[in-house]
């Protein structure tokens, strides 16, 4: 019967017909679907910078009780363990495919930290308060000839110090080097914030009436 439908249909039918069927064919085995054949059946493998959120299980950063800032931070990242979840095969940029069962170091995630020097923020708000105008703030600080100035001229005539003081107080000046100021977990910290034409932005949608 179906020998007899074909035979029936026109040869440039039969034709189109097995050419569409060829593409169908291909857009599989090369698309998306063909793509999850691959990795299922072990030919390629996901890389390792490509796990997706809970598949690799990251410890926290260790923290220092002295400067209450991350273990190890270095240019102002550190760098913490991450473990693979079990089952679970990635490679590396190098080419090497691993197999993890969970136990094992996959790589070390780099995260962002504060590097201090021990300048503590305490210190430097209250020299500033009670001894700015003898230029002891400035002193601490590191900047021993804007101390001096300080010293000569009574914290130039009382509003260098308040300028001083307020600077300090809000860790808009902090030590020369660049680092930041040793603060403790419960006290206040600012964290500043700047945009970029790489940020990421969400658009506005006003409601229309």
């Amino acid at each position: 019967m179906a020998a007899a439908w074909r035979s029936s249909l026109p040869a440039p039918v039969v034709v189109t017909v097995r050419l569409l069927g060829v593409l169908w064919l291909v857009s599989v085995t090369t698309g998306p679907w063909g793509a999850v054949a691959t990795s299922a059946g072990g030919v390629e493998s996901l890389k390792c910078e490509d796990l997706k959120v809970g598949h690799p299980l990251c410890a926290d950063p260790k923290i220092n009780d002295a400067t209450q800032e991350s273990v190890n931070c270095t240019n102002h990242t550190a760098h913490v363990s991450c473990f693979p979840a079990p089952n679970i095969t990635c490679k590396y940029s190098s080419g090497n495919e691993t197999h993890f069962t969970g136990n094992e170091v996959g790589f070390f995630k780099p995260m962002s930290c504060r590097n201090v020097n021990g300048y503590s923020y305490k210190v430097a708000v209250a020299s500033s308060l009670f001894l700015g105008w003898l230029g002891a703030d400035r002193f601490y600080l590191g900047y021993r000839v804007l101390g001096l100035l300080k010293f000569c001229t009574v914290g130039f005539c009382g509003i260098g110090s308040l300028i001083d003081f307020i600077l300090i107080s809000m860790q808009i000046a902090g030590p020369p080097d660049g680092s930041s100021y040793i603060i403790d977990y419960y006290e206040t910290r600012l964290t500043r914030l700047s945009i970029t034409n790489e940020t990421l932005r969400k658009p506005q949608l006003y409601p229309y009436f």
